[in-house]
């Protein structure tokens, strides 16, 4: 076993290298910047199924750093939940496939909403329907899954909160974000005590 565990570390560590890097990341981060940090908007995150569960994470992420975010189920969207998107909103959205059909819906719901909303999109095919409607489009490199059945979202996901994390950091960079400014959003825990007693250095 331990053997087994150590082939599937090194296919995930590889495949996070794996991932394209490109400009495509500074428009993202730029994107979020202006809409979010700049023009007061924020950034609505969504997905399905697993994908759903990495964009709840990195709207929480975010959220902890200083850029206002929220998850959107794309289901209950079409129920309702659509009216959270306000001006100058971006979209952050998730789909290994670029072909879920709640996702590729709710794009055009939004785009219904209001046609000058940007979206930003994360998939492991950027030749996808979404990938090409997208304003940014970033790629996983779509890594093969190491689930012994190949179909289990495993390596994927990986690929998907590590690319969320880069944009996190590198808009931490880009708005110079403060542990001061940290403390005042994570008051609780570890990570709360550890922030003030920082500020207090």
């Amino acid at each position: 076993m331990i053997n087994s565990i150590n082939q599937l570390l090194q296919k995930e560590a590889q495949a996070v290298l794996n991932i394209p890097v490109t400009d495509a990341y500074e428009k993202a981060v730029d994107l979020i910047v202006e809409q979010v940090h700049n023009k007061r908007g924020k950034l609505v995150t969504s997905g399905m199924g697993k994908a759903g569960q990495i964009a709840m994470n990195i709207a929480t992420t975010f959220c902890s750093t200083g850029i206002p975010s929220v998850f959107l189920h794309p289901s209950e969207a079409q129920h309702g939940d659509l009216g959270i998107l306000q001006e100058n909103d971006v979209l952050l959205l998730i789909s290994n496939s670029g072909k879920t059909r709640e996702i590729v819906e709710l794009t055009h719901l939004a785009h219904n909403l209001n046609p000058n909303l940007k979206f930003i999109v994360i998939t492991g095919n950027p030749e996808s329907p979404l990938a090409n409607n997208a304003d940014v489009c970033l790629s996983t490199g779509k890594p093969d899954e190491v689930c012994t059945l190949g179909m289990t979202p495993t390596t994927s996901t990986t690929a998907m909160t590590v690319i969320g994390d880069i944009l996190v950091v590198q808009t931490q960079v880009k708005t110079e974000f403060t542990i001061e400014e940290y403390s005042k959003r994570h008051h609780g825990g570890y990570l709360g005590e550890k922030s003030r007693e920082l500020c207090e250095k």
